[in-house]
């Protein structure tokens, strides 16, 4: 079963909904694309289109959050993290008011729509504000459970969610919690950590290297901010080498944020997949292929980072 985390977004909005009377839910004229028009539907009184005026948006969800609402509030990544930047950081973790982001088509795999709309610098911006918690779910399951811990908890957040229609890898069992990272394969030879739709291709990874007798970890970071600094250490001391996976810039996202734990508590031979530069217009698997954001790519980074432990 496959499953876009954006169409798991609008419909577990419209599940929370129907739970908390508290959410409303904002967008800034993409509510077909966002799929925050689930929620529309059933509660159109609590649904506020702001049009394509994003900065707004954000400054109208800080507001309806000092009056006890939660508000998610939702547009394109490149928007919201870019276009709102200025508003997110004066109106949202300034005052760290209870303002959720809800930012769709993130990455290079929006495709066609090209370098303009591809928001791969995202969880950089957002991570390196105070107060912002940053999670990049990587299925429909894990995003549905991410929306309603983010409803339940206080502070800024930001939910980076895809386009395209991804592998469901949990099952409604999976207990999502922020701030902790998810082993989702043992192995003793290195550890590979990724987030969003690069988990996919990281378990794909793990089962080609096991073939050539290789065992890599593999670990869902899902929350990027706070990220899992004892789960990270924990891999380092005992696999001694790591890679991680991302479809964001290699620059300020998870990579940085692993690099930056093992390096000051167990520094071990590290190796990054991401992205270096601009994308351009193409097919998700078309683009995810030409940058290097495949399996093939990560069992090559896991290769090299191996023999630098040795």
């Amino acid at each position: 079963m496959e499953i876009a985390t954006r169409d798991a977004y609008g419909k577990a909005l419209a599940k929370l909904g129907e739970i908390n009377p508290d959410v409303v839910v904002l967008d800034a004229d993409l509510s077909k694309s966002t799929k925050t028009i689930e929620f529309a539907r059933k509660f159109p009184e609590r649904f506020f289109n702001l049009g394509v005026a994003e900065a707004n948006m954000i400054g109208t969800a800080a507001g309806l959050a000092t009056c006890g609402k939660i508000p998610f509030a939702s547009t394109f990544a490149v928007f919201a993290a870019g276009r709102a930047y200025d508003q997110i950081r004066m109106c949202v973790c300034y005052p760290r008011t209870n303002v959720k982001i809800g930012a769709t088509h993130a990455g290079l795999s929006v495709g066609e729509d090209g370098a303009s709309h591809q928001g791969n610098e995202d969880i950089a911006l957002m991570r390196a504000l105070p107060n912002m918690t940053v999670i990049v779910p990587a299925d429909g399951i894990e995003t549905e459970k991410a929306v309603f811990a983010s409803a339940e908890f206080t502070g800024p957040v930001y939910l980076r969610l895809g386009r395209p229609k991804l592998p469901v890898i949990f099952d409604q069992t999976y207990k999502f919690e922020i701030g902790r990272g998810v082993q989702l394969r043992d192995g003793e030879d290195l550890t590979i950590i990724a987030c969003g739709l690069m988990v996919h291709e990281a378990l794909k990874a793990s089962a080609e290297l096991e073939k050539e007798g290789v065992k890599a970890r593999v670990i869902n970071m899902s929350t990027v901010k706070p990220v899992d600094e004892k789960l990270i250490i924990k891999c380092a001391r005992e696999t001694g080498a790591i890679v991680t996976a991302e479809e964001h810039m290699v620059t300020g996202g998870l990579g940085d944020a692993v690099a930056e734990v093992a390096g000051s508590n167990y520094p071990v031979p590290l190796k990054r997949i991401g992205l270096t530069g601009f994308g351009e217009s193409g097919s998700p698997d078309e683009l995810l292929e030409k940058y290097g954001l495949t399996a093939k790519s990560i069992v090559k980074a896991s290769k090299e980072a191996m023999r630098l432990k040795r």
